[in-house]
């Protein structure tokens, strides 16, 4: 399914193109949105959704079906993904987990079993800096070292999806990211997970991942959580009972592809 990936991105780039020489802003943005509201789609404002699309980023699914994908941001190795990826085997769910260099150097068997399992190696670059303050080619380095780290591992290079640092970016970094030919998954569902000396316990990361819950849901969960690690697996059991289904990102990109113009 991972060629989709590719395919879809070469598709936008020839379909639709970008000009390079075009000058755009690097207004520094942080992304954001109104949370789900009684199981609604969220919004992230007229304008923000308008710049996302204009370069083909996305936060959300289909909305008309009741879908979930779940991507995993990896900075560092806390102790909880090999939980993750049990639960995750357990219930026939493809994740997608983005990578920083620091992550793929010092868990290289981590990386190989995400790989192994059919799990999706996203690039969360390589050493987690803000894109806005970087230039082109130190982008396209932040983001390619991560590419070869995790061929070097599994001999595959089409880990093309992006998920920026710390949710910052700028127009200048959405059409830089997308001439080099990756693809940006920001999300519509979030919580704070990520502070491992703050953690709330199993129910609050559980109920959180239910009351956000919408179609076409594009969760953000950080594997640094032990919350999350012990939450997860309730969490998937009952939204499949609420009539929720799990998809890859890899499953919307073809879902994507297959309504661009043929070329």
């Amino acid at each position: 399914m991972k060629w989709f990936c590719s395919i879809c991105c070469m598709a936008v780039l020839l379909a639709g193109g970008i000009n390079s020489a075009e000058a755009v802003p690097n207004e520094r943005i942080n992304w954001g949105f109104k949370r789900s509201v009684n199981h609604q789609p969220p919004d992230a404002g007229k304008q923000l959704d308008n710049l996302v699309k204009k370069y083909d980023a996305f936060y959300l699914g289909n909305t008309k079906e009741k879908t979930i994908y779940l991507t995993f941001d990896n900075g560092y190795e806390n102790g909880y993904t090999p939980k993750v990826l049990d639960v995750l085997k357990k219930h026939h769910v493809t994740g997608t987990f983005f990578v920083t260099g620091h992550f793929v150097k010092e868990q290289p068997d981590l990386i190989k079993r995400m790989s192994k399992e059919g799990h999706i190696i996203g690039n969360h670059s390589f050493h987690h800096p803000d894109l806005t303050t970087k230039t082109g080619d130190q982008i396209q380095d932040e983001l390619d070292s991560v590419t070869e780290a995790v061929y070097n591992i599994t001999g595959k290079r089409d880990n093309l999806y992006l998920r920026p640092p710390r949710g910052v970016f700028s127009e200048y970094v959405l059409k830089e990211t997308k001439r080099l030919g990756y693809q940006t998954v920001f999300w519509s569902v979030a919580f704070v997970d990520w502070k491992v000396k703050e953690q709330k316990g199993k129910k609050y990361a559980y109920d959180h991942m239910i009351k956000q819950a919408h179609p076409g849901a594009i969760y953000l969960l950080h594997t640094v959580s032990k919350d999350n690690s012990e939450a997860l697996d309730d969490a998937i059991t009952d939204l499949k009972k609420e009539g929720y289904t799990f998809k890859s990102i890899d499953d919307l990109m073809f879902e994507k592809e297959m309504k661009l113009p043929r070329l």
